[in-house]
């Protein structure tokens, strides 16, 4: 007997003729697609579903896929108030010295909850940030991350890997509630990687998996690091990359940008296991690097990085490249609302070519559906509503004024829809949201359980000054992070 019938809703395959079925119905059986066609046809073979789901007004389409996320930017996202070297300092102290394994878990759950009701099925997540800060100290962080994840009910792809030398790195553990410093080596780090590979890759039916990550090596770190740990940074880079290889996962990397992917070439770290993020001021050399060697690129339009300089999107996709799209959420100013960035995406490259005509609205869908599915070796898994993939498929209520006449459904998707249009969401077979409400977990739980972490953290670093709000948020042309205000108050003393 087949276990869910979605019937009457306006179907966006995303399948390789992108057909859209406007009477359309998707038939699941366990965690598979069995049927996808008219809702006749499939109220013939699959009526007698166990659970049948009215589609009327809706648009059923596949789970999006978000490249890039940072874990644990959920529960610090805006602290500064747009100062970056105090937001980066906490995620150094906090991604360190200042979070629990229950921090990391409740932060794993607010940011499943938020992507699971904006429709987002499937998500890179870098354990860590700020400046290739991980927390891989010990695998009990990852565990965590994951369990969080599993219990929302979302697919989480886990990055774990090194910060960057020089070793070792001082982190802790917290013991009876007192924190305990102790020295990580990258031998350490690396057998944290190994041992979550182990335990957690392909957890839950492939809907936990783990890739490795290493820090982006570009000129300034070159110039930056002694003789002996640039030499390390490179050794290490080329390990974590052989790991991934070798075992069948993803690879990336964050942050690239001004000849980082020529040095990546030069490394050997590049090909079809590689995802690299952000990827901006590429030069020509580098978009035929990207092509040639097969290496994907998750381009995240909302980021600051995409502001400070400009990912050649439409370049590297004439060149014959894969490019994504990642929300690189949540913080410090953008959500997990994967509308919002392809919207964002199409605004930012018609703008540089000052021209509207370039990347359609189809085709940023598919940089976030089919495109991102086959950067993360999971094209016949997920991405599309095809018989054999796995069931991951959004209701998007479209009896909503913004999306109304209803009419022309692929451009309302792409052009008006926002994540709080989602109304139903089913991962590996099993509903997780509906009606808008998560089925997995108390959505009041996981909201007070994240605020009860974050008071924790604060009160524990001193950290609640970062939470007022800067003088320059009101009336100002120009807000000034720190660093940039002490620069020109010096420039004027002189």
């Amino acid at each position: 007997m087949t276990d869910i019938l979605i019937q009457h809703g306006v179907v966006v395959t995303m399948d390789g003729t992108r057909r859209v079925i406007e009477d359309g119905a998707v038939a699941i059986k366990g965690d598979r697609i069995v049927a996808v066609g008219t809702s006749a046809e499939l109220a013939i073979s699959h009526g007698d579903a166990a659970t049948v789901i009215d589609a009327a007004g809706k648009i059923v389409m596949p789970g999006l896929i978000d490249a890039h996320t940072h874990a644990g930017h959920g529960l610090i996202k805006t602290m500064g108030g747009g100062r970056s070297d105090e937001w980066y300092e906490v995620c150094h102290r906090v991604y360190t010295v200042a979070s629990t394994p229950e921090w990391w878990r409740a932060e794993a759950q607010l940011a499943a909850l938020e992507r699971l009701r904006f429709g987002v099925t499937t998500a890179v997540a870098l354990l860590g940030g700020g400046d290739t800060i991980m927390r891989c100290d010990e695998p009990v962080y990852g565990e965590a991350h994951l369990d969080g994840v599993a219990e929302v009910g979302t697919r989480s792809v886990l990055a774990v890997g090194a910060t960057r030398p020089p070793f070792p790195r001082t982190y802790a553990r917290f013991e009876n509630g007192e924190a305990k410093e102790h020295a990580t080596t990258f031998e350490d780090m690396f057998a944290t990687c190994q041992s979550l590979v182990e335990t957690q890759h392909g957890r839950l039916g492939k809907r936990l998996n783990i890739a490795l990550i290493t820090p982006t090596l570009r000129a300034e770190h070159e110039a930056g690091l002694s003789a002996s740990d640039l030499a390390d940074a490179r050794a290490q880079g080329r390990r974590m990359s052989d790991f991934a290889r070798e075992a069948g996962l993803v690879f990336t990397q964050d942050g690239h940008t001004r000849g980082s992917v020529a040095y990546a070439r030069e490394l050997g770290i590049l090909g079809p296991h590689a995802l690299l993020s952000h990827s901006t001021a590429l030069t020509d050399e580098e978009i035929a690097i990207v092509a040639d060697t097969g290496t994907h690129i998750v381009h995240n339009p909302s980021a600051v990085a995409s502001i400070l300089a400009r990912c050649p999107v439409t370049e590297l996709l004439e060149a014959g490249a894969n490019v994504c799209l990642g929300s690189d959420a949540t913080a410090p100013d953008r959500s997990g609302d994967m509308f919002r960035h392809m919207q964002q995406c199409m605004h930012y490259h018609r703008t540089f070519h000052h021209d509207p005509s370039w990347l359609p609205p189809g085709r940023v869908l598919e940089m976030c559906t089919v495109d991102a599915a086959r950067a993360l070796g999971m094209a016949d898994e997920i991405g599309s509503l095809e018989v054999g993939k796995k069931a991951d498929v959004v209701l998007l209520d479209w009896r909503r004024p913004h999306l109304y006449p209803a009419n022309m459904p692929l451009f309302r998707l792409v052009y008006f829809a926002n994540g709080n249009d989602v109304d139903t969401v089913i991962v590996d077979g099993r509903i997780a949201l509906r009606g808008r409400k998560a089925m997995f977990v108390n959505e009041d739980a996981v909201l007070d359980t994240a605020q009860a972490q974050t008071e924790w953290m604060l009160d524990y670093c001193g950290y609640r000054p970062l939470l007022e709000t800067p003088a320059s948020f009101w009336g100002q042309v120009r807000a000034m992070d720190q660093v940039e205000a002490r620069s020109l108050s010096g420039l004027k003393k002189n």
